[in-house]
């Protein structure tokens, strides 16, 4: 067996522990003996003890039947996590019995009540969709106000030692965001006053975008489904012009999908129909209403 094949086998192993392990705490958290289990799920105790024990390779399908029984979620017997402390157990199990409106306002009491106010925050961030408008705003907020302008992108290519296209070609998706959340955090210790430009897709990984929206004035910058291509196309990427029908499908799913995440911004600044200077000068004005971001200076952040 060669050293790839084996170091996946060892993680297949790990990770069937871990389950094995979650599912005996759990039961015995809540008082069940494995013969208890096995009835309530429909599993039988031979099966469970192997699976306890690590050894068991699990269907899904048995797994939710274990998962009910246990009044749990799937996601919960599988996640890598460490164990939840009684604290976040209990207000996970709140939290998910709320009515999606109730959620949302619980949600933004805990930020209210833990982040930083709105009006001592120094950092600028710009999230959304490529072509918003996200560079020619952040080059312009540099050069007007004496603060960095910071690409999280290139930030991750730093880290990495190699281009975009080489570390989802070596790493994937995952690895590219394990790099984009490392070199964020790097670039806030760094900088106590900066404007940074992420990548669209920050928001669908919830610790990084709780990063953001709990230390820095975070504004969506968004435009117009057509706007978004026309602009891309503009800046020389002609991809889109390959097969522009589904192009435009799959952004307009994007950004359905992405919507609910992007609305938890700080501000919304739309630049549809707008030029460059219009756009700018709201961005401004959004920045010195709920910031102190034009009360510093550079000198600040050596």
């Amino acid at each position: 067996m060669n050293k790839k094949a084996q170091s996946i086998k060892q993680s297949a192993d790990q990770f069937l522990l871990q389950v094995g392990d979650k599912v005996r705490s759990l039961r015995a958290r809540r008082g069940m003996t494995r013969k208890n289990l096995a009835h309530d799920s429909g599993v039988s105790e031979r099966y469970l003890a192997n699976l306890e024990q690590g050894n068991g390779n699990i269907s899904i399908s048995l797994l939710r039947q274990i998962a009910g029984a246990l009044n749990t979620e799937v996601s919960d017997l599988v996640s890598s996590n460490a164990q939840r402390s009684p604290e976040l157990s209990l207000i996970t199990q709140f939290v998910s019995e709320l009515p999606p409106m109730e959620q949302q306002a619980a949600l933004q009491l805990l930020y209210e009540k833990f982040t930083v106010r709105s009006g001592a925050q120094k950092r600028v961030v710009l999230i959304g969709l490529r072509g918003a408008g996200k560079t020619t705003l952040g080059k312009l907020l540099e050069q007007r106000s004496n603060h960095p302008f910071i690409k999280l992108v290139d930030e991750v290519e730093k880290l990495a030692g190699m281009s975009i296209s080489e570390i989802f070609s070596l790493s994937g998706q995952s690895g590219y965001q394990r790099l984009e959340e490392r070199a964020l955090i790097n670039t806030l210790d760094e900088y106590q006053s900066c404007c940074i430009e992420t990548g669209g897709s920050i928001v669908s990984e919830p610790k990084a975008l709780n990063i953001l929206l709990t230390s820095c004035f975070v504004v969506w910058v968004k435009a117009t489904p057509e706007e978004h291509m026309q602009r891309v196309i503009n800046q020389g990427d002609m991809r889109p012009m390959a097969n522009n029908k589904e192009a435009m499908a799959d952004l307009r799913q994007i950004l359905s999908e992405r919507r609910p995440f992007y609305k938890k911004a700080s501000a919304v600044l739309d630049t549809s129909g707008k030029s460059v200077e219009e756009s700018y000068l709201e961005l401004e004005q959004m920045i010195q209403k709920n910031t102190q971001f034009f009360s510093t200076n550079r000198t600040a952040n050596s």
